[in-house]
């Protein structure tokens, strides 16, 4: 690494929400920028200003932070010598610039209009060119202009490249790389005719102006960066060094993950609602497109810091495996404090964002944080996602409500079924009549009772509690239940096992 202090930055447009693609090239920033000790700056490109969305400047911060990552400069954390952060009012500094190459003579003002440029691509289809501007304006007389100006007309501001000339840069993931001026499209423009910058010269300028020593951005702005470096080598100034990330894909389809792959959350915000933890995404998206030394999966945070080695990361694309997804947040939610996913489940109900979470708010237990706390423990073991354990919970809370599926008893012999059920009624009759019950206690009561044990014993006991065989720890479940609810649960089983006398 250079001896020149790593900044790096991580730019989004407030266009929309945090996306993986987002969130993907932000990590690697966050990562570069941790493990070499240097800086990382949030700054928003903001200049497209009919296309951004109220609220995704908000949505990128919050669910930014949501994630684990922060920066040290920023809107919210500006430095003096940077500031400000938003392009918008960055307009001032990004004009100085472009008189600069006008008078230079490196930039030019276009007065062509956009049905003239309509024919000029149609034509140079009809030829079977690619479509590209063709530099009409370049060179032209002041009386030209004038007469341009006098019609109405307001320029755009083109970069002239030179012909034939190689962009060439050897980039931190994909080596070297090379883009020969003929082939870009021809002379392109860097400001609009409002006076706005277009991205690829406001970056230049803010990425210079910020000392920003690596660029870590997705493959997909790769034909962005010779003309980002063209205009570098116009300016006289050595651009930063430049990582182009593999795009994320989708495995099924091959192709890179869009809005059309309903079956990939494509939002940060709604792994979150649906109850991922924030930990759990950070290390599933670090594998994206990197990969460390050895077969360790999971990682915390500061492991990944210290593991991160650009050299690893990987030129093939990264493909988005929710099968790894969902296992790497289990293996999270199985080692996490109990207290502390009680907490976030609390969260999650209070915001509302899922279906799940607003059925929640509207059970009235007195002590839900408890009864939550009590579903945690018995079922994290067994979940993917946070809404499963939440599923539980609305289950469970209106259990008197459920109708179960009583065939399941079918696979039993139904005077045994009903032996196990009358046997435990009295148990918890007597137990609750002394106020010492301990439901492990009585399940085995009734096993010595009635000479039933294991499966013959338990999936009966599963059925009538929780309305399906497979059923973690029922004994703890039932400590969820009032006595009259166990009651009702039993009485209803007995009904179902449809015994003849």
């Amino acid at each position: 690494m250079d001896d020149k202090k790593v900044r790096v930055r991580y730019a989004p447009s407030p266009t929309g929400f945090l996306h993986i693609g987002n969130a993907q090239s932000a990590l690697f920033n966050y990562l570069f920028a941790k493990h070499f000790g240097g800086t990382m700056v949030l700054r928003i490109e903001d200049t497209d200003t009919k296309r951004n969305v109220p609220h995704g400047e908000d949505s990128q911060i919050e669910n930014l932070h949501w994630l684990g990552i922060d920066w040290d400069e920023g809107p919210d954390k500006p430095n003096p010598k940077y500031a400000p952060y938003h392009q918008t009012q960055r307009v001032s500094l990004y004009h100085k610039y472009i008189q600069q190459l006008l008078d230079k003579g490196f930039a030019y003002k276009d007065y062509t209009t956009e049905d003239e440029l309509k024919v000029m691509r149609d034509e140079q289809r009809k030829n079977g060119e690619a479509p590209h501007y063709d530099g009409r304006w370049y060179g032209r007389s002041e009386e030209d202009q004038k007469a341009a100006e006098k019609q109405g007309l307001k320029p755009d501001v083109r970069l002239h490249l030179p012909s034939n000339h190689i962009y060439a840069w050897d980039d931190i993931v994909k080596g070297n790389v090379q883009f020969n001026s003929d082939n870009m499209g021809g002379d392109f423009i860097i400001e609009k005719s409002n006076g706005m910058p277009t991205y690829n010269f406001a970056v230049v300028i803010d990425d210079y102006l910020m000392d920003i020593t690596h660029v870590l951005r997705g493959d997909d702005h790769i034909a962005n960066t010779p003309k980002q470096i063209a205009v570098y080598e116009a300016l006289g100034i050595t651009p930063p060094r430049f990582g182009h990330i593999t795009l994320i894909y989708n495995p099924k389809t091959g192709k890179k993950l869009s809005k059309r792959d309903k079956e990939t959350l494509q939002f940060i915000s709604q792994y979150k609602n649906q109850g991922y933890l924030s930990e759990a995404i950070f290390n599933f998206i670090a594998f994206l497109g990197w990969s460390p030394v050895g077969e360790k999966e999971l990682y915390s945070k500061d492991e990944l810091i210290k593991a991160y080695d650009p050299d690893r990361m990987s030129k093939s694309p990264a493909f988005f495996d929710q099968h790894k997804l969902d296992w790497m947040n289990s293996q999270y939610i199985k080692n996490a404090d109990v207290a502390d996913l009680t907490d976030r489940i609390m969260d999650l109900i209070k915001e509302g964002e899922s279906e799940i979470a607003k059925k929640l708010q509207d059970v009235n237990l007195p002590n839900l944080r408890e009864f939550i706390k009590h579903v945690t423990k018995v079922y994290q073991r067994e979940v993917y996602k946070l809404t499963d354990i939440m599923e539980k919970v609305y289950f469970f809370a209106n259990v008197d409500s459920e109708t179960f599926d009583y065939s399941q008893f079918d696979d039993f012999s139904p005077v045994v079924v009903r032996l196990i059920l009358m046997q435990f009624r009295r148990e918890l009759l007597d137990a609750s009549e002394k106020g010492d019950i301990d439901f492990d206690t009585i399940i085995r009561s009734v096993g010595n009772a009635t000479g039933i044990k294991g499966r013959e014993l338990y999936f009966p006991l599963n059925v009538t509690f929780t309305g399906n065989t497979n059923a973690p720890q029922v004994g703890s479940i039932l400590k969820l239940y009032s006595i009259s609810t166990i009651i009702n649960l039993v009485d209803k089983a007995l009904t179902g096992t449809e015994v003849k006398s």
